[in-house]
């Protein structure tokens, strides 16, 4: 990863507090996949967990094979590129690789399993054509065709590699505005499809559309947006107290008015006005209060990595796990991929256990998250809605 490059100068934000867990309970609606039996705190905590790792294939002995046989573990996230070490080839080398890879997944858990990745097209691209898959478009070029007819033939080339791998859940699309052209993760990289919020609803819809006809579910992120930043918070704090809009807020609203959310990725943004101790992924405010209450969203909301220097820098592991939980998060993200850690599971997992033992963090918080992540894996299978009440 690159140095830091922030203001070291902000006050850092308080620690994690002994508050009792913000989540909602879901709204009550016969599930459309049998009950499950309770599976024990220490599963509950794990089926929480989207876990980044090492291998093209689960070998004897692996870190996985333990959580996967035991059912410990919610889902997976696989990388194209080893971050620590340099190389590429992480878990990716090929399509036939991958197909393998995932099946083999999916056969040692004994529950549905979300396979992840970030295949937004263009620059951030886990599947690459020097690995044999299909060339891809960025959002930005997408969004300059002026078509989301183009996005939605695009969005359907992704979608059907995917689905052709045993991937079933893409962390995109990215619905950030592109309205501060410094921002160098996001205007940057040509991850936005424009700075006009109805564009970037139009085309995100033509994504989703796409991806759901597939079988495949999507996570629009990143909210409450990062398109206003300066900053990368992979690198480090980012406020953007100064500089986010309201209009961050429109494509979240056109896509669930359309019932075109999924899920939803959280960013790791700070804005004083918006909560003045935490970042948006711990923010019971930003999570539970505008996005479950004000917007309605009643659906799985998944963390951006908890490892990203926005959050690790301030809240070690275990505190940024249950405080992501208290807020209102669902699944989440350890991508595993800036200092990798065989046991970060293990240790994930014990982290919420211990929490909930200590009275900082309601078992009831799992429980509702585990069944807003069925939900998501029903609702990818052609289930019921996620909007609330509904």
């Amino acid at each position: 990863m690159a140095s830091p490059n922030w203001n070291r100068s902000m006050r850092p934000p308080p620690a994690v507090s002994h508050s009792a867990c913000a989540c909602p309970a879901p709204p009550l609606r016969p599930p459309a996949m049998p009950p499950s039996p309770d599976p024990g705190l220490e599963a509950k905590a794990g089926r929480l967990l989207l876990a980044g790792f090492r291998g093209t294939a689960i070998e004897p002995g692996h870190p996985l094979e333990r959580d996967l046989a035991e059912g410990l573990l919610g889902g997976v996230i696989l990388f194209d590129y080893d971050m620590t070490l340099r190389r590429p080839g992480r878990n990716i080398t090929s399509p036939d690789q991958l197909a393998a890879l995932a099946a083999d997944l999916r056969r040692r858990s004994p529950h549905p399993l979300f396979i992840a990745i970030d295949q937004e097209g263009g620059r951030v691209a886990r599947l690459k054509p020097e690995c044999g898959f299909p060339p891809t478009s960025s959002h930005a070029a997408l969004g300059r065709s002026g078509d989301p007819a183009a996005t939605a033939a695009a969005a359907a080339g992704i979608a059907a590699t995917l689905a052709a791998t045993g991937v079933n859940l893409n962390c995109a699309p990215v619905v950030d505005l592109a309205v501060e052209p410094d921002n160098p993760i996001i205007a940057g990289k040509e991850r936005s499809f424009s700075a006009d919020p109805a564009v970037v609803a139009a085309h995100a819809a033509a994504f989703v559309r796409a991806h759901r006809q597939a079988g495949v579910a999507c996570t629009p992120k990143h909210f409450p947006g990062h398109g206003s930043s300066r900053a990368d918070t992979h690198l480090g704090w980012v406020d953007v107290t100064d500089s986010w809009i309201q209009d961050e807020l429109e494509p979240y609203r056109r896509l669930l008015a359309e019932d075109l959310c999924d899920a939803i990725m959280t960013t790791h943004i700070f804005h004083r006005g918006l909560d003045p101790d935490f970042p948006a992924t711990l923010s019971p405010r930003i999570l539970d209060g505008l996005l479950r209450k004000d917007l309605g969203f009643g659906g799985a909301i998944v963390t951006d990595d908890l490892e990203m220097r926005a959050i690790a820098d301030h809240f070690p592991l275990e505190q940024a796990l249950p405080r992501a939980v208290q807020a209102g998060a669902d699944l989440l993200t350890l991508g595993n991929n800036v200092d990798y850690d065989p046991a970060i599971t293990s240790r994930a997992r014990r982290a919420l256990v211990q929490a909930v033992h200590r009275g900082e963090l309601a078992e009831e918080c799992l429980d509702h998250a585990l069944v807003r992540l069925r939900r998501l894996h029903d609702r990818r299978a052609g289930g019921d809605s996620l909007r609330t009440g509904t």
